[in-house]
């Protein structure tokens, strides 16, 4: 019963908006926690005595991987893939990591995980040519199988998502003028390259970000976004058919230089999105780093109030049709209203972000760094 209490209050919290709104977007409220879980000056002592505050909290992982790919399936179970070949998994919060990297996998550069329970995952490595591979894991990381080796040397992958447990897809920079899309029906055992007919030709200097693992996002059945920069204008690809056909939006993100474009969107449904990126060069400003749609992607809005600098991952928080996180290395920012407008709540450094309908919300990010998110 304590239990059900908690979820229903955290519930109330995030559906309701107005509570959670009251204590972090009031002056200062935003320095409840600081990323190491402590608190920090300035804060209202009453409503973290109620336990309002939501705050990262940063677990121990013993590693300086940098995580780019982080699979959330609870509150207390997430995967996490990154440099060095290294995956990780907890199952109890975040309170102990398990190293279960595959072997031999050093060189192997880990930007996205997608994980269906704690025993099964599939991991995409990024690189030109042979670098770019699918590992799959069906015990909890014990032992893994290449499913997928790219062999050919003008293709590289940067993301992977799943509609089920069984149908999935992979994509990848334009190869002959086109996206490169993998699909699986298998679960990621096998792995076929759709025919590109139905994808428009890409722009000149146009590529997808490995950068959060959230290039290429998925909502229901059949419908799947794919993210893109590099060219003048930063695009989403929408396809309603598991990647067979696509059609391309203008963002209003950032572009018209390598380092700019769409890095992240996420969907609540299939009419409801945010995509946020900007410029990942540090010494370089990000205006207009987020924008909304309400017609799946057919149109994007630019935030009236932005994220303050590039942001690389994206997530809705459960059972809310407002809230929603944006993270990147300077900073967590929060939306309650669509993401129109945004306000940043932590300054840790993270590149991705996930949450689970359990509400388990987690991070992660350089230096081996993995919180999730405390009530």
């Amino acid at each position: 019963m304590k239990a059900m209490g908690n979820t229903r209050r955290l519930m109330a919290l995030v559906t309701g908006g107005a509570a959670l709104a009251a204590v972090l977007v009031a002056p200062g409220a935003h320095a409840a926690q600081n990323t190491e879980g402590k608190a920090s000056p300035g804060t209202s002592r009453e409503a973290a005595a109620r336990g309002l505050l939501p705050g990262w909290k940063l677990t121990g992982t013993g590693t300086d991987a940098r995580f780019r790919g982080l699979a959330a399936v609870s509150r207390s179970t997430a995967w996490v893939a990154g440099s060095k070949g290294t995956v990780l998994r907890t199952s109890d919060g975040g309170r102990t990591w398990r190293d279960v990297s595959p072997p031999d996998a050093a060189d192997l550069e880990l930007r996205d995980i997608e994980a269906f329970d704690g025993r099964r995952a599939v991991a995409l490595a990024i690189g030109e040519g042979e670098a770019s591979r699918v590992l799959r894991t069906e015990d909890g990381g014990a032992t893994w199988t290449e499913s997928f080796r790219n062999t050919d040397p003008r293709a590289f992958f940067n993301c992977l998502t799943f509609f089920d447990s069984r149908h999935g897809l992979a994509a990848g920079d334009p190869v002959d003028g086109k996206f490169r899309v993998l699909s699986t029906a298998d679960g990621g055992r096998s792995w076929r390259v759709l025919p590109d007919a139905g994808m428009p030709a890409a722009l000149p200097g146009e590529a997808g970000f490995a950068a959060s693992g959230q290039c290429l996002v998925s909502s229901g059945a059949k419908d799947v976004w794919l993210t893109t920069g590099g060219a003048e204008t930063a695009r989403v690809l929408h396809s309603r058919d598991r990647g067979l056909t696509w059609t391309a939006s203008a963002s209003t993100l950032p572009a018209g230089d390598p380092a700019r474009g769409v890095f992240a969107v996420a969907f609540r449904d299939r009419a409801h999105g945010i995509a946020v990126g900007g410029d990942y060069r540090p010494d370089q400003a990000s205006p207009q780093a987020a924008a909304v749609t309400g017609d799946g992607g057919r149109s994007w809005r630019q935030s009236a109030t932005p994220p303050p600098a590039y942001r690389s991952g994206v997530t809705w928080l459960p059972y809310s049709r407002t809230a929603a996180l944006a993270v990147g290395p300077t900073g967590t920012d929060l939306t309650l209203d669509g993401g129109r407008s945004w306000r940043t709540v932590d300054p840790g450094s993270y590149d991705t972000v996930d949450c689970t309908p359990d509400l388990g919300c987690w991070a992660a990010g350089e230096k081996g760094r993995v919180a999730r998110l405390g009530f």
